[in-house]
């Protein structure tokens, strides 16, 4: 199976399964000499862990990392930096039921038909337990940007927007609450909406929304590694995201010309910033914003018609664990994303 590693001089790859022993990862280019704070490392695995709250799945996994190399009294040494999370909360016979069925949405029938081979307890390499590697590799590459912030949060779930620019937002309360959510009224709307999927058995969707400040002017290569196209790679790697957008997004395809052009103040910054902080695939100095979609989870606690490995159609129900919206847990990931492009492309514009 190819596809394992991102990132060209900051490069990430990662491996292991859902149900295996560990999940890891080994992060290549770091450069010699950065102070790692190993708290701040695990307060951001903390962030993603399963079973933190009432509405995410109640899998209990400490996710507590262990470094094999590349850190030397706490300084990173310029060589591989070699990591492991292990798995201590498995409970893979809550997936034997499906050994033989396809579950709808989900990677079982295309990972049958291009391997010939699947590992049904919880998806494998599918899973979004994967995503637990990239946290630890983000948070490493958040420590090596130094001045750059990196600031998500939840921005919708199902039909709940919170509908204030980010301008507005104090991003300290991010984590006042369970669904990551910086405003308090918004997020109790939030909550219980989750709160009502989940006693439906079914699941829910939404949003998360990143701000990147103090991104200096010149990140991105022309013409086809724009930053842009690799903030969309990267997110949209993330599992369950359905869609990427940054500075007007979609809404500025119903804008003129007139109405969208951010005109340049004296110094070179600009007094709108439609432009999402990037021109011509380039970082101009301002506020770098994009959202990100999440579909809701495929696993749901009600009787789904579905088909087996034989071709027949079966009827099958959701067992286990799993988050009645992904988007809480996914803020910390996305953050994780945007930290590796930053600090891959930080990389590139020493070189270039």
């Amino acid at each position: 199976m190819a596809g394992n590693s991102f990132g060209n001089l900051f490069k990430l790859t990662t491996f292991g399964e859902s149900h295996g022993e560990a999940i890891g990862g080994i992060i290549d280019g770091c450069p010699p000499g950065i102070k790692i704070d190993f708290q701040a490392v695990q307060d951001e695995m903390n962030r993603r862990k399963p079973g933190q709250s009432a509405i995410v799945t109640q899998r209990k996994e400490p996710d507590e990392v262990k470094f094999l190399s590349g850190i030397f009294e706490g300084v990173t040494t310029g060589t591989p930096i070699g990591f492991v999370i292990e798995n201590a909360n498995q409970k893979s016979k809550d997936y034997s039921h499906i050994k033989d069925a396809y579950r709808p949405s989900h990677a079982d029938y295309v990972y049958d038909k291009k391997y010939g081979f699947r590992d049904y307890r919880g998806g494998g390499r599918s899973s979004a337990r994967e995503t637990a590697s990239r946290v630890v590799a983000g948070a490493i590459a958040k420590q090596m940007l130094g001045s750059i912030q990196i600031h998500a949060y939840t921005s919708s779930v199902g039909d709940i927007f919170l509908e204030k620019p980010y301008q507005d937002l104090d991003f300290s309360k991010v984590e006042s609450n369970i669904v990551r959510c910086p405003d308090q009224e918004y997020a109790d709307k939030m909550i219980e909406k989750i709160k009502q999927i989940r006693k439906e058995g079914d699941t829910i969707g939404g949003t998360v929304t990143c701000v990147l400040k103090n991104v200096p002017i010149g990140l991105g290569e022309p013409v086809f590694d724009k930053l842009h196209a690799e903030l969309g790679k990267a997110m949209l790697s993330i599992n369950a995201v359905k869609g990427f957008e940054y500075g007007s997004g979609f809404c500025g395809a119903k804008m003129k010309g007139s109405e969208h052009n951010d005109q340049f103040n004296i110094d070179g910054s600009t007094k709108t910033n439609l432009s999402g902080g990037i021109q011509g695939g380039i970082s101009n100095g301002m506020d770098i914003y994009f959202r990100v979609a999440f579909k809701p989870v495929a696993t749901i606690m009600q009787n789904q018609t579905t088909i087996n490995k034989d071709g027949n159609e079966v009827e099958m129900q959701g067992k286990g664990r799993h988050d009645p919206c992904v988007v809480p847990r996914a803020v910390p990931i996305v953050e994780a994303m945007a930290a590796l492009v930053l600090a891959d492309y930080y990389l590139i514009n020493k070189i270039y």
